[in-house]
């Protein structure tokens, strides 16, 4: 797993460096104390994780992110706690460690990384009408057409059909890749829904079969456009 750095202060840069230093599958590719010039490197190169600052001397981290095309998945480190709720409106970002953070919950971050970067083989392709998903041992059949909804818990996925609920370990990602682009969409980092069951959109909540699911700021504008609204 390929990552680079993007922190301006000294002390911290060697903290996460030792940090990745003690894990064998991570190697360093770059360290910048700059958005700019993390910006030009990820321009010609291509990594896997992005450790970054949010209070950069040139912009602010969470805009730098909007920034990338294709961006990674992001770790983000800082001293500022406040910006941890905002931050999470962005589905590539995976954890916030709050400086001074330990090895173990730095690990953890790494670790929840990781599995998202993993494709899951259990997942088939989805462009039939019906699959069936190995869930506990467990082939159960799912009509494509019959999901509500799909909702990501940390490092659990929960399909919602019309009849039932399953949940095993897996990553947003690997739906929003598969799923028929002309029936689903993704409206938060951690839920797609399948617009043949929008009811109704308040404020920030549309209603999926009476279920109230979140909107996100950034994903509001497509899914206003797709609906035709």
């Amino acid at each position: 797993m390929n990552c680079i750095i993007i922190e301006d202060e000294i002390p911290a840069q060697n903290i996460i460096k030792n940090y990745i230093k003690k894990l064998p599958n991570v190697e360093i590719k770059g360290v910048f104390k700059a958005a700019i010039e993390a910006n030009a490197f990820l321009n010609t190169n291509q990594v896997d994780v992005v450790f970054l600052d949010i209070n950069l001397p040139d912009m602010p981290g969470l805009d730098f992110i909007k920034t990338i095309k294709n961006p990674p998945e992001i770790i983000i480190t800082t001293a500022y706690p406040e910006f941890a709720v905002s931050s999470f409106e962005l589905d590539t970002i995976v954890d916030y460690l709050v400086k001074p953070f330990s090895f173990n919950r730095f690990l953890k971050a790494v670790n929840k990384a990781e599995t998202r970067l993993q494709p899951n083989e259990d997942l088939p392709s989805l462009n039939n009408e019906y699959f069936f998903l190995n869930v506990d041992k467990t082939l159960h059949k799912i009509t494509v057409k019959s999901i509500l909804y799909i909702e990501s818990q940390r490092n659990y996925i929960t399909v919602v059909t019309e009849s039932q609920k399953l949940s095993y370990i897996d990553s947003l990602k690997n739906w929003v890749e598969k799923l028929p682009e002309n029936q689903f969409l993704q409206v938060h980092k951690s839920f797609i829904i399948n617009r043949k069951f929008v009811d109704k959109i308040s404020g920030n909540i549309v209603y999926v079969s009476q279920q109230k699911i979140p909107i996100g700021r950034t994903y509001k504008s497509k899914l206003l456009a797709v609906l035709g609204i």
